[in-house]
């Protein structure tokens, strides 16, 4: 029996070296994670007139109300949950708000204000329903765009929808930040529209230094413009540069919906020639690791992610040695607290790292 005693105790005491490492260093853990919008914004940007607009944005509104992020914030909780990651980038952390009635079909120029889902709030609802303790560090607004919503065809009958997209950080206790900046980037995509003005497409950046047990380096959360049609490209590889930029120099990660396919992608060599790493293929060498995209409508067997676009890149340092040790995908199965549907259009990606020793 002691023999047995003795060696249990050895068991969790080399258990608990593997998560505490005697030799100066520390575990680190981050998680970039795409949440969704909710809806495809893209078929919406492609009406052609007036007429199809409105009918874009009621099949928009439809699928959005299917998608509820307050069913899938849940699944996406147990997500951050089940990783325990210290630091946390989000995009399309929507809020949506309404106006009834409408004014945008009259000219109207009175911002919609009841708000319908504020994702950011949502999901730090269902982090803290957990007991899991995370603190918003920076949220840069990207895209604000205000439609009209048909509710009625005899009279037509308008109400206003708002889309705000944002991306966001969240840190752990353990983090400490300094030297905040939340920015768009200079490049935007111009976007005509059937009704009214044409639009620009913001995208933007949270960058910041984390320090965590004494080790300090630059973190930068982002989602680049998707470069799908060739003529888009060059926006994109304006945003890296920026991104590049407001990673500085020295000891860096970089997360993101970055739209830029890994390992051949013009925007992702960009990033890899500043010297940033790829966590994924340094830890995980032979999988596949897509995280684009499932259906728009997150209903299984539809479509499944054949593309790597969900990205966690690192550049280490003299003074902050880093090692990607291991690498994680999350949301690659429906979720019964999001109603059977997958949590995001993307897969999550996780990254450990050790900081601090070569």
């Amino acid at each position: 029996m002691k023999t047995t005693a003795t060696a249990l105790l050895l068991v969790i005491a080399l258990a608990a070296g593997a998560c505490d490492p005697d030799d100066g260093s520390t575990r680190l853990t981050v998680m970039t994670r795409n949440v969704y919008v909710g809806t495809d914004v893209d078929a919406v940007m492609a009406a052609t007139d007036g007429e199809d607009l409105v009918g874009r944005i009621l099949v928009a509104w439809q699928e959005l109300h299917a998608t509820d992020f307050t069913r899938r914030a849940e699944a996406l909780a147990d997500e951050i949950e089940a990783a325990k990651p210290d630091i946390v980038g989000l995009q399309e952390i929507t809020t949506f708000r309404v106006q009834s009635p409408g004014d945008v079909v009259v000219g109207g120029t009175i911002p919609a204000t009841q708000v319908a889902w504020d994702y950011l709030e949502i999901l730090l609802d269902a982090l803290e329903e957990r007991g899991l303790d995370y603190r918003v560090v920076g949220v840069v607004q990207d895209a604000d765009v205000e439609l009209p919503l048909i509710t009625a065809m005899s009279p037509p009958a308008f109400d206003d929808v708002r889309m705000t997209d944002y991306d966001a950080v969240l840190v752990s206790s353990r983090v400490t930040t300094a030297n905040v900046v939340t920015a768009n980037f200079e490049a935007k995509l111009p976007v005509p529209m059937p009704i009214g003005a044409p639009i620009e497409i913001p995208r933007g950046y949270v960058a910041f230094d984390a320090t965590v047990e004494g080790s300090t380096f630059r973190f930068v959360s982002s989602h680049l413009e998707p470069a799908s049609n060739p003529l888009i490209l060059p926006i994109q590889q304006a945003q890296a540069a920026e991104l590049i930029e407001a990673a500085g120099s020295g000891a860096a990660i970089v997360v993101g919906d970055l739209n830029s396919r890994a390992a051949d992608g013009a925007s992702y060599l960009m990033l890899k020639s500043a010297g940033l790493r790829d966590a994924w293929l340094e830890s995980m060498r032979g999988a596949a690791g897509a995280t684009c995209c499932f259906h728009t409508s997150l209903v299984s067997g539809l479509r499944q992610p054949d593309e790597r676009v969900d990205l966690v890149l690192f550049r280490p340092s003299t003074e902050v040695p880093m090692k990607a040790e291991k690498a994680e995908l999350h949301g690659t199965q429906t979720s019964t607290t999001a109603g059977g549907i997958y949590p995001s259009d993307h897969v999550g990606v996780s990254a450990r790292f050790t900081i601090g020793v070569n």
